[in-house]
């Protein structure tokens, strides 16, 4: 018979009970929800709500069901409506009535806000171990290539020259901002809802300050309707998932650009890619092409937690128990997606003459054939319109602008003198660019030392 029995005269039909039930799910919280049933009976009996000994009995008791599970002695009851009722059903197996005065002062609806509180911030820690082991691996590989010349690209044309390393670290500043966003979710949340109960509190002369305090919270949430009915939390670090998932599906996406032969600025490790069942010759990248994937399924996560949420009056519905599945696989698969993304990166190949040959081509330093005139004394619009007719001129004869002879040059202008191939060649232009944020081997040097100081930064917080 259920736990919550007495008002009902007959058993749920068994389908229903099937539809109800969320133990195939909300099972991982094991951990948690037993942690935070011994922080309640602690409490119960500091304020003398229950005995002393009645609390000792039953965090004993906890304690063992704690153990059995993790050794695998005690199995999960798939018939069990939730990790909640298994718990409580299996202490009352080993306490009796002892075991079921646990259940004093607390109601699901705020166990299970406590739980997935518990659950998110311990989850989203490790999440954030990740984001910091990959930007770690994103400095670690742009030390080695701060001079390492690639196109930079705007619409997929090639632009202006920038340095392998630049590039790199862009991805590294997406990383540090998804970080602090995780961060700043799981700051918020940090506030202790049981106490709650069903909506209303207790009468219970509870002391909330002190489960709070046990559970490394930071303070009991202020209003108990809130305590138990919103999961904005869950939608806040959904959010930032599916942003960070965002940000590995771009890189993802460049990666499959440049392990292509139309790019081959990089090859992937074997470890890392995968061959075809009928051509021989392909190496696929596939660990990039499922980030690219999964990211939908996670911004789709975030889309079931905002609709649940959308028409709920307060307080509790049984709505909410969608946010775990929707939650819990937006972490998974972004936890799995990391740490496939970090040591495929950090083994992966870089081919810089092919980067600096594509750089080479596609008149990537026109700009600075124009301010070069500008440094010169043009206006800046008239060295425009002039470079681009030059660049023309170089299509039509099939050159470029470092084997466009002088002479054709000057016809345009006598600005231009011998000094002009010095100016647009691609290590004057990288090197010239070194305003702070730049490509300039030294301003990218800067950005890396600045970076690594975050890291540490975050490490230690």
């Amino acid at each position: 018979m259920a736990l919550w029995a007495g008002r009902f005269s007959k058993e749920v039909d068994a389908t229903v009970n099937a539809f109800n039930s969320s133990i195939a799910f909300d099972a991982r919280m094991y951990a948690q929800d037993i942690r935070g049933s011994i922080a309640h009976a602690t409490m119960l009996g500091k304020c003398g709500i229950i005995e002393e000994s009645e609390s000792k009995a039953i965090i004993e008791g906890l304690r063992g069901i704690l153990a059995d599970i993790q050794s695998g002695a005690l199995e999960f009851d798939p018939n069990a409506e939730d990790i909640h009722m298994f718990v409580e059903a299996e202490l009352t197996k080993r306490l009796g009535s002892t075991g079921k005065r646990l259940h004093t002062a607390r109601s699901r609806n705020d166990q299970v806000a406590l739980d997935i509180r518990l659950y998110l911030r311990d989850a989203v820690a490790e999440i954030r171990k990740l984001v910091l082991e990959l930007m770690e691996t994103i400095c670690d590989l742009a030390e080695k290539h701060t001079e390492t010349i690639m196109p930079g690209y705007t619409h997929l044309q090639r632009a202006q020259p920038i340095t392998f390393a630049h590039h790199l670290l862009a991805y590294a500043q997406m990383l540090r901002r998804d970080y602090a966003r995780l961060t700043d979710a799981a700051d918020r949340m940090n506030e202790c809802p049981i106490g709650s109960c069903a909506l209303a509190g207790t009468t219970y002369l509870i002391d909330r300050e002190m489960t709070s305090s046990l559970l490394g919270f930071r303070q009991p949430v202020a209003n108990s309707l809130d305590g138990v009915s919103d999961r904005d939390f869950c939608v806040e670090i959904g959010c930032a998932l599916s942003l960070l998932m965002t940000h590995l599906s771009r890189f993802s996406e460049e990666i499959i650009l440049w392990c292509s032969w139309e790019f081959k600025f990089i090859e992937l490790d074997d470890a890392y890619a995968t061959g075809s069942s009928i051509m021989p010759q392909k190496k696929n990248p596939d660990v990039t092409e499922l980030i690219r994937g999964k990211t939908g399924r996670v911004n789709g996560d975030l889309m079931t937690l905002l609709t649940m949420l959308k028409g709920l009056p307060l307080a509790y519905n049984k709505d909410m128990q969608e946010d775990k599945e929707a939650i819990f696989d937006a972490l998974d698969n972004t936890e799995l997606c990391l740490k496939t993304f970090i040591p495929m990166l950090a083994t992966m190949r870089v081919i810089p003459e092919n980067m600096r040959a594509a750089a080479a081509k596609g008149f990537i330093n026109a700009t600075d054939c124009a301010d070069y005139l500008v440094k010169k004394g043009m206006p800046f619009r008239d060295a425009y319109k002039i470079t681009g007719t030059l660049v023309a001129r170089c299509i039509e004869q099939g050159l470029t602008l470092e084997t466009l002879p002088l002479e054709q040059y000057r016809e345009m202008t006598e600005l231009f003198t011998e000094d002009v191939f010095e100016a647009i060649s691609l290590e004057t232009c990288v090197r010239g660019r070194g305003s702070y944020g730049g490509p300039a081997p030294e301003a990218v040097r800067q950005q890396l030392a600045d970076m690594r100081s975050i890291i540490r930064g975050f490490e230690n917080a």
